[in-house]
Order: structure tokens, then sequence, then C-alpha cells
């Protein structure tokens, strides 16, 4: 299979040595040699800085992990093309070629996975089942707080020159940790309005947004929230979700769930109300966090191959986008987004 990388950063290198794990090796590096990690790990495969010369190579498959503002400069002639892409979140900084991007889809067939890999934790779809089963009764409310401290995501680099800093590079912590923003819809169902209190209050020397808090309220009659920040150390990522009949709670930092069940009916006094019943769920053994990127990966190229359809389409990141979006318009105008009907 001939598979062009589009950007050699760190999940741009992540997506290749994953890719060589699963035994490609047809591979073409799309670079502009902006890249602050080092250049050994790409000795001896072929480099276009050319889009055009790359397409023209004839990939069927192209990674989009450049940074975000630029990913409909790849993503839309690779469509065209009929090239299938794993886009990376978020889609990108704004909805504005969108539009062109399905449409160049659906007349050369092209299919789009989007790279929410939190769709791949082990006990996050074990939470899906849960609620899906009806182990919480009707979901009530969620919540989900993520916050890393940004500095320290890549040692190697000075952070203000990241994209998750600069907003001419699509960054901000709504986007960059828009994770939540997905699978909460994933897990609970559609968004239809939020507010969000946001900005630059920290020292670090970034021009983006750097705390944000979201509430979100859900067609399903839930009401949550969603709290990042690139500010805390150490890092925390944790969800939430209680319903009529019990609690979810589950943690990034072991990838443990736990649920708590609650016998007794919604709304009897709680002094009559029995124990809760408590069940653990833990990742399977050898799980780690590249497993989320592997078996993303397994899955996009079940989709190249025709095998599957796409576990995170085009209109899923879409719809992350104009939630995170709608929270900065939120905060800038001070009032409740209502966000569109689905598309």
């Amino acid at each position: 299979m001939k598979i062009l990388i589009a950007g050699l950063g760190s999940v741009g290198r992540r997506h290749l040595r994953n890719l060589r794990q699963l035994g490609e090796s047809d591979i073409l590096l799309f670079r502009t040699h902006q890249a602050t990690l080092p250049e050994e790990e790409l000795q001896g495969l072929p480099v276009e800085t050319d889009l055009e010369r790359a397409l023209a190579w004839q990939p069927q498959a192209v990674i989009v992990a450049n940074p975000t503002a630029l990913h409909m400069q790849v993503a839309v002639p690779a469509a065209r093309q009929g090239c299938h892409i794993l886009l990376e979140k978020p889609v990108s900084d704004s909805l504005e070629q969108l539009d062109e991007l399905q449409s160049a889809a659906a007349s050369s067939g092209s299919r789009i996975q989007v790279g929410f890999q939190f769709r791949f934790h082990p006990t996050l779809r074990k939470a899906g089942d849960l609620i899906r089963a009806g182990a919480v009764g009707q979901v009530l409310t969620a919540h989900v707080h993520w916050g890393e401290y940004l500095p320290g995501w890549h040692p190697w680099e000075d952070y203000r020159r990241a994209y998750a800093a600069r907003a001419d590079l699509g960054g901000g912590v709504i986007v960059t940790l828009t994770h939540p923003l997905d699978y909460l819809r994933w897990l609970i169902g559609e968004v239809e309005a939020l507010w969000s209190f946001n900005g630059h209050i920290s020292a670090l020397e970034v021009d983006v947004e750097d705390v944000a808090e979201i509430g979100l309220r859900f067609t399903g009659g839930a009401i949550g929230g969603v709290h990042l920040n690139f500010i805390q150390r150490p890092a925390v990522h944790r969800l939430e979700i209680a319903g009529s009949a019990g609690t979810l709670r589950w943690d990034n930092a072991d990838g443990v769930l736990k649920l708590a069940r609650f016998p007794a009916p919604f709304g009897s006094w709680a002094g009559q109300s029995p124990a809760p019943v408590e069940e653990q769920f833990v990742p399977p053994k050898g799980f780690e966090r590249n497993t989320l990127f592997l078996e993303q990966m397994r899955a996009f190229l079940a989709v190249v191959r025709g095998e599957a359809l796409p576990d995170c389409t085009l209109a899923d990141g879409r719809r992350a986008l104009e939630i995170a979006l709608g929270a900065r318009l939120s905060a800038a105008s001070g009032a409740v987004f209502h966000l569109p009907a689905p598309g």
C-alpha cells in the first residue's frame, strides 16, 4: 500500500512508527522541514517538498498530520484525487473549507477517518457499552476535567513555537484538547447548546486561550461540562457520567473505569437506599497510550482496503470543531451558543 504522510512532528512520526510496526513500508514523506525533532528516524525514507509531486506518486492513503491551520491545504487535493485520508484532529481551525473537502470526497470516493484516537480506548468503549445497556439508567450529567502543562508536552522544543501555542497554526486549548468534545458526543449523544468562559489567563507566552470552561446541553436532556487547561501539573484527565441508576468514573492515568450501580429507584430517600454495587474495568494487559494510535491505524488501513467504514467520520470531526468554535464565540459574546442541526 502506498502511503503519504504529510507532517513529521510528534504525531506524524508516531503514525510512521505504527505503520512500520503493522508491516507497511511503501511510505513517502511530504515535508516543509519545519519539525523540531531529530532527523535520524527519517533517514532512508523518500521525501517530497512539493504536494503536487507527492500526490503524483499516486498514494492510496494520505495521513494529514501537519499543523491544524494547514490541514485543508493537503486534505482537499488528496480527496480530489481519491486518496483515503486519516485526518488528524481538529480537522481544521475553521469551517471554511470543510464543505469543499466533503464535496471532493463524495465525488472521488475518498473515505476520511478523523484522528480522535480516544474512540479506541478499551475502557471508554466499555463505558459506551454500559450506557447503551442501561447500566446507569438515563444519563443526567457528564463532566470532563483535562489539564496538562503545555511546556512539558515536547521537552525537545520551545513550547512557544509549537502549533498548540500559536493562533496562526490553529492552536489553543479548546481545539488542541478537543477529544472530550468528540467522545462525549460518541458516548452520550448530540450537543445542542453551550456556553463558555475561556481566555489566556496564565503567564504562558502564547497568543491563544490556555484555560476554558464549557457548559454543554445534550439533546437527550443531559447537562454537563468540560474543563480544559494548558497549566496543570501534574496532568489530570478524568471523566464522570452520572445517571438515574448509576455513575461511571474513568481516569486516563490508569485507564480504569469504575461503575457504581444504585439498585434503589431513583428519587428514593437516601437513608433507605442499599449500598451501591461497584464494578471495575481495567485495560487489557500490555495496554499503553500508543495502543490507541495503533488500533486507530489498524482501523484506517482496513478503511483503505475497503474492509470497513471510518469509525470517526468527517461529519464527526466537523461537529467537534463546531462545538470548539462555538465555545470561543460564546466567550466573546457572553451568550449561549446554539449549535446548528447536524448536517
